[in-house]
């Protein structure tokens, strides 16, 4: 376990683009936007930061390109991070350690990714060490698997499963309608969702998420220097990366309606963050809807609901904005896409807007502790990233 980082370190302004399909811009333009808003954000000239930690999954493959070269970081130290769909979290993870260790005083965490570009209708994916003896269905098929198990573990109806489904989809869509920088900016009936074509049943399009472009950054100091910069830092208070050992598929046992991964990282980072009770504590969260189940899921992983009781709460709109634990109160991945660089800082530029009071109409009241949350791979095995801010120190 961890000895952890929490209040060592402070968030003291962030950038985001708008993400979609940026056919006009490059990487760098979208690296440029980001860091354009985080400096005005902060206050701080792009030449005062003294070391990068750049997350990307297929968009390059260094740090000094196109990273120092699009944004003339002269000379300056760049960290390149990869770790799958968590590329963007474990980015801005490495950068917060640098600064508790006493090495650097200020660091940006920048995740970018430019994926439309590619003429792939999915995530860029390089293939993995493989024997050829295992199964490689496509992502969708993989999470399907959720579904069906879910529903016969815990009693439901398929058809009653596929509501709930579709109602995460209709939350995840109307708030993104209030947002200006997601991808989709529009409200889809239930109705419509559940008749969407489908994917990989019971996955419908409305079940999936988006890909897209996009790029978000961080500027990360020590947590007694906060207040020099702004009035509203953000203070991490605990981060986990888990990744796991491939057990579930090779186990008659493992039954399809947990990711460990998440389980684990969420416990570590609890622990260093002092959380006892999450479902009452955290304020919000943004977490991992690659697909409408695997968010089903992950409300259990996170002991935001009892085992088999998640159904029960998106019913009764808990996890809606008004309710008692706004959950993609940005839209999530459903309506931003998923630029993997980018994503998992995406997230943590929501929690840093909701403490500023700055969320405009999607804004939750009084928020103290957020959570972000990003999984890369498979149910079965993956790498999941847990990370808790909170807006005061202590």
């Amino acid at each position: 376990m961890s000895k952890g980082i929490k209040d060592q370190v402070a968030v003291i302004g962030m950038g985001c683009t708008k993400f979609g399909e940026r056919w006009d811009c490059s990487l760098d333009d979208l690296m440029i936007e980001a860091v354009k808003e985080c400096c005005q954000d902060s206050g701080i000239d792009l030449k005062d930061i003294e070391a990068f930690w750049f997350g990307t999954f297929s968009s390059s493959t260094t740090g000094a390109l196109p990273f120092s070269m699009g944004l003339k970081t002269q000379y300056k130290p760049v960290t390149r991070v990869e770790n799958m769909c968590a590329t963007g979290s474990d980015c801005f993870r490495n950068a917060c350690y640098a600064v508790a260790s006493g090495a650097y005083d200020l660091v940006m965490a920048i995740g970018a990714e430019k994926l439309k570009d590619c003429g792939y209708s999915g995530l860029e994916t390089p293939m993995v060490h493989s024997d050829r003896t295992t199964p490689e269905p496509t992502a969708p098929a993989r999470f399907a698997l959720l579904a069906p198990a879910y529903a016969n573990k815990y009693g439901l109806d398929m058809k009653h499963l596929k509501e709930i489904m579709g109602k995460i989809a209709w939350k995840n869509h109307f708030n993104g309608a209030l947002n200006p920088k997601a991808q989709y900016q529009a409200e889809v009936p239930l109705e419509v969702i559940l008749k969407s074509p489908m994917v990989a049943y019971p996955l419908g399009i409305y079940d999936c998420s988006g890909v897209a472009d996009g790029a978000a950054c961080a500027i990360i100091c020590r947590a007694e220097d906060a207040y020099k910069y702004t009035k509203n830092p953000m203070f991490v208070k605990g981060m986990s990366i888990a990744a796991g050992p491939g057990w579930g598929e090779r186990h008659q046992d493992y039954d399809y309606t947990t990711a460990w991964e998440t389980y684990y990282a969420a416990q570590a980072a609890y622990k260093e963050a002092g959380i006892r009770n999450p479902r009452e504590e955290i304020s919000l969260a943004e977490v991992h809807d690659c697909f409408t189940i695997t968010e089903l899921v992950i409300y259990e992983d996170l002991l935001f609901s009892p085992r088999g009781q998640a159904w029960k709460d998106v019913e009764n709109g808990f996890f809606e904005l008004k309710g008692g634990l706004p959950v993609n109160p940005d839209g999530g991945l459903k309506s931003f896409g998923h630029p993997i660089g980018a994503t998992g800082l995406r997230m943590l530029y929501e929690c840093y807007l909701q403490f500023k009071g700055e969320a405009g109409a999607r804004q939750v009241e009084n928020p103290r502790l957020a959570l972000t949350h990003n999984l890369g791979g498979q149910p079965a095995y993956c790498v999941v990233s847990v990370c808790i801010v909170g807006k005061e120190l202590g």
